[in-house]
């Protein structure tokens, strides 16, 4: 996991997810913290190991921790986060030992990470995809009568 922890440690990197922490302060609904970013991943982890794909753990981490990091640029400027993260985490994986297909296909996984034709993938971006709805605690949350997700894609039971 070296090359996970080098994203962790990017300085670019670094500076987004300050960035987003700063921006999310006061957010009262589901925000993008290390805790979502580690939960995502062990997620996609499970799927990976439940389907028996093989995919590396490495690349499933990486898309994990990459798939929101360009939300800060969503919130200043209007950019769609999945294409901010996507080009946040074209300059963040080479640099932290990523060869090029590994890169595409993380790439992939982070601009499709909102689509739902992609949700019953077994892949990579279908992983993130449902990893990142399913990682939401809508039943223990505060805020949940507040939110604008509509009841269906809320997590208001336990599941599998």
């Amino acid at each position: 996991m070296k090359r996970v922890n080098r994203i962790w440690e990017h300085p670019l990197y670094r500076e987004a997810y300050v960035r987003i922490q700063e921006l999310e302060q006061d957010r009262e609904f589901c925000g993008h913290s290390a805790e979502h970013f580690l939960a995502v991943a062990r997620l996609m982890r499970i799927y990976d190991l439940q389907e028996d794909t093989g995919l590396s753990k490495e690349s499933i981490y990486a898309a994990a921790l990459l798939h929101d990091i360009g939300r800060h640029l969503q919130y200043l400027e209007g950019t769609p986060h999945q294409e901010a993260s996507a080009a946040l985490a074209a300059e963040i994986l080479p640099a932290c030992g990523f060869q090029e297909l590994e890169t595409k296909e993380i790439l992939e996984a982070i601009r499709g990470h909102r689509s739902p034709e992609i949700r019953q993938e077994k892949s990579l971006r279908g992983y993130l995809y449902r990893a990142d709805k399913a990682s939401r605690n809508c039943l223990a949350c505060p805020a949940e009568p507040a939110c604008d997700w509509p009841k269906e894609k809320k997590n208001l039971e336990i599941t599998d």
